[in-house]
């Protein structure tokens, strides 16, 4: 068989076994497994599988992600996000549409001590959804805001999908981290943007008037512990005090007594903060194997080398060649999760972006690219018809339907589309802040 048809085969059986519901890890492994011994044979393909765990676990960087999702974990159970919906209605809930941004405010600020969407989607929709409910918030807009305040847990700093780009790329982490603020901060002001205008075009989606929650020393104090958390972890990265690797088990720390002076956690809570983690954990572990296994295939074949040359030869300008990738990315995020589509893809189309001449050094290209690839994975956790955010909001609201949830996160999405062609015209907004980092 040529080239070629390997290729397509090895796509044709991860796509099969994903209809059939196979995990994304088994279907790339399965399909890579394939590929791999249909060009070399099986000996090959034990030897590389005997050596490929070790190999890709063995990296230090890799102990960062662990660390991080028990960060976010520890603030989950240690009653950290009721205080920050609260500190943020109190600010925001003078607004026609308030609660709705004030959801948003509160999913940026959980999402600066997490890096998970979904956990950040989930933690907050159990705060905020009754509150909104109670105050005449339409189930559309109530949902899709949370859906979409969701993403900000990877947009903004720390973000697991960007530590993943990071150890793929090679890349310094605390320059990416850097890079993301911006952006991840345009994109809760997009958020904001969007519900204050939907709400004034399409009556009955908030209230008229809402009267705003006093601002009381509670609340103030409530937000005391997100401060320190982040000034301590990013402070210390950037202050040179130690590595990004360090700064997760810093922040972990950090957080376990924050939630321990709250007197949120318990002996239950904190099983549950290192058994989740552990699931987590293992869940993108076996994802990074099954991608190995499957770019290993592809390798073979050399067709991403093929493509790299071939794209290089039609001489087109390479903001073309980005935004095609990036609507491939849109088209994938309706099959794939945005760890299985970074792990997969990036190991293909980063060599193809490093070979175009944009007129910056590499470094500052390879940083751009991964954001506008996590600007745009983002998008995926909204638009049907996967959507996680929206299924995971929509599992705590038993009552809405899952299509009006989908209604709901149109303006998100729109304010998405509009921020991601900003950014991929303006590469400078997103490297504002990695000339400060050393």
């Amino acid at each position: 068989m040529s080239a070629l048809t390997i290729t397509l085969l090895i796509f044709a059986i991860m796509l099969v076994l994903m209809a059939v519901r196979v995990p994304i890890a088994i279907a790339m492994f399965g399909a890579g497994t394939c590929g791999y011994i249909l060009q070399s044979g099986w000996q090959p393909f034990a030897s590389f599988i005997n050596t490929l765990p070790y190999a890709r676990f063995a990296s230090y960087d890799l102990s960062v992600i662990p660390l991080f999702i028990l960060m976010g974990n520890f603030a989950t159970q240690g009653g950290i996000s009721k205080a920050l919906f609260q500190f943020a209605a109190g600010i925001m809930g003078r607004f026609k549409g308030g609660l709705a941004m004030a959801a948003v405010l509160a999913s940026a600020a959980f999402g600066s001590i997490c890096g998970s969407s979904v956990a950040t989607a989930a933690t907050i929709t159990g705060v905020a959804l009754p509150e909104m409910k109670r105050h005449g918030y339409s189930p559309r807009l109530s949902t899709g805001t949370l859906a979409a305040g969701g993403t900000l847990g990877i947009l903004i700093p720390p973000s697991v999908p960007l530590v993943i780009y990071a150890i793929l790329a090679e890349q310094n982490i605390a320059k990416l981290f850097a890079a993301a603020m911006v952006p991840g901060i345009i994109a809760m002001l997009g958020y904001m943007v969007a519900i204050g205008i939907y709400v004034r075009l399409v009556p009955g989606q908030a209230p008229d008037a809402e009267k705003p929650q006093p601002m009381n020393r509670e609340a103030l104090m409530g937000i005391l512990p997100i401060a320190v958390v982040f000034a301590i972890v990013f402070g210390g990265i950037y202050g040179g005090l130690f590595t990004p690797t360090e700064g997760a088990a810093v922040g972990a720390a950090s957080t376990f007594v924050a939630a321990l002076l709250k007197r949120e956690i318990n002996w239950a809570k904190f099983k549950h903060c290192f058994y989740d983690t552990a699931t987590s954990s293992a869940m993108i572990f076996m994802i990074f194997i099954g991608a190995d296994v499957m770019n290993a295939s592809l390798a073979l074949t050399q067709t991403p080398a093929q493509l790299a040359e071939v794209v290089g030869g039609w001489g087109l300008p390479p903001l073309m060649v980005v935004t095609a990738i990036l609507l491939f990315y849109v088209v994938l995020g309706a099959v794939m999760d945005e760890l299985s589509m970074i792990l997969l893809t990036i190991p293909i189309f980063f060599p193809l972006i490093m070979g175009l001449d944009f007129g910056m050094p590499k470094e500052s290209v390879a940083i751009w690219f991964g954001i506008m690839v996590l600007m745009t994975v983002g998008f995926g956790l909204l638009a049907p018809p996967v959507g996680l955010n929206v299924y995971v909001v929509n599992s705590m609201a038993k009552d809405v339907p899952i299509a009006e949830s989908y209604r709901g996160v149109m303006p998100f999405l729109i304010s998405d589309t509009i921020r991601t062609i900003v950014l991929l015209l303006f590469p400078s907004i997103s490297l504002t802040l990695v000339k400060y980092v050393s």
